[in-house]
């Protein structure tokens, strides 16, 4: 599953707008980054934790030449699934259903002002006009 279809599937719990899904997994996604870019964990109950995680310098060596090399000490970020997960994963759990989308609700009426409403006059579009090719 990409963002686009993360976003299709996501996007009937929000009144059928990508839109409003799509800002939904950005602001997830950046929070996210952000607590793990300060070095804080990220727990997810039932999913996992996303940890930023130290790996020291070491020897490597080059596939193509079989040479020795030195890699140089880095930041990574790990995820370790949790335990409902692993379980689900596994087959030992079953998922329940899935959440289903609110009911839809028709949109209340503003009530009409007191008084005299303005009329627009409303013109038919204009047909644009064919040009002459020579």
């Amino acid at each position: 599953m990409n963002k686009a279809q993360f976003i299709a599937y996501l996007a009937p719990q929000f009144g059928d707008s990508k839109k409003e899904a799509a800002r939904a997994i950005e602001v997830v996604f950046d929070a996210v980054v952000r607590n793990i870019s300060k070095g804080e964990d990220v727990m997810i109950n039932d999913f996992g934790k996303f940890k930023k995680v130290d790996r020291p310098a070491r020897k490597g060596r080059n596939p193509f030449t079989g040479e020795s090399i030195q890699i140089k000490a880095s930041k990574k970020v790990r995820f370790l699934p949790a335990k409902g997960l692993k379980e689900v994963i596994s087959g030992a759990r079953k998922l329940g259903a899935a959440p289903t989308p609110p009911a839809k609700v028709a949109p209340v009426k503003a009530a009409k002002k007191a008084g005299k409403a303005k009329k627009v006059s409303r013109k038919p579009a204009r047909k644009a006009k064919k040009s002459k090719r020579r």
